[in-house]
């Protein structure tokens, strides 16, 4: 009989903040008063395709006062922590030489707003946190975030004998509706991007991005496995 293995697989750490509903609502009237301000709270060197329907903040959201964002943050770093300790095989004394740093922001979209294809440079994990995401078809692909397979070249030939590859094996993208509370972390370079929103309310995430150094090491180590 034959042995099937899955040979250069992704990591996707999915997590889920229960009660949730009280931050939401406070991260969501920070958000909303801070985007009516414009420019003042917005990315000021925006680099990514979008639109006019979709306002992105400025990547220092982690370092704002509120308590509403320390709760995110407090929420967001740990997962990300154990998710490395877990695929690294790092202990806690480890991860404590593995000192953070980040980016991080704000998603608001309205109706129509979408985000083009993109990666996150110089970092090597990233996440996204919903906050809200309703008033559409929970079957539409509306909002969804969509990551791009990165065995995608190996559908320049399509037969039957590929076509119908069941997951993890099949080639096309992977499309989440994450549901509020619902956190994702994925390896910064895998090509992801955001399809157009139909929603009559507001589509509301929040994004990050990490780079570590750890304490005592190569600062460019050379991988080992």
């Amino acid at each position: 009989m034959a042995e099937i293995n899955t040979i250069f697989a992704v990591p996707m750490v999915f997590h889920k903040l229960e009660d949730c509903a009280g931050l939401n609502a406070e991260l969501e009237a920070l958000f909303v008063a801070r985007a009516a301000e414009g420019k003042k709270y917005g990315n000021p060197r925006p680099f990514v395709d979008r639109n006019e329907p979709l306002f992105e903040s400025n990547f220092r959201l982690f370092d704002w006062p509120h308590d509403c964002v320390r709760r995110l943050r407090d929420f967001c770093v740990p997962a990300l922590y154990g998710a490395i300790g877990e695929l690294n095989g790092y202990g806690v004394e480890q991860l404590k030489r593995l000192h953070m740093a980040t980016e991080s922001w704000y998603h608001l979209t309205h109706r129509g707003g979408y985000f083009g294809v993109h990666n996150h440079a110089l970092h090597s994990w990233s996440g996204v946190y919903c906050v809200r995401h309703d008033g559409d078809d929970p079957q539409s692909m509306s909002g969804r975030l969509s990551f791009i397979n990165p065995h995608s070249p190996s559908a320049m030939y399509m037969d039957m004998a590929i076509a119908n590859l069941r997951p993890p094996y099949g080639m096309g993208p992977l499309n989440l509706r994450l549901e509020p509370g619902e956190l994702v972390l994925f390896p910064s370079w895998l090509l992801h991007h955001v399809l157009p929103y139909d929603g009559e309310t507001l589509r509301i995430t929040v994004a990050f991005n990490a780079r570590f150094r750890m304490e005592g090491a190569d600062a460019n180590p050379v991988p080992l496995g």
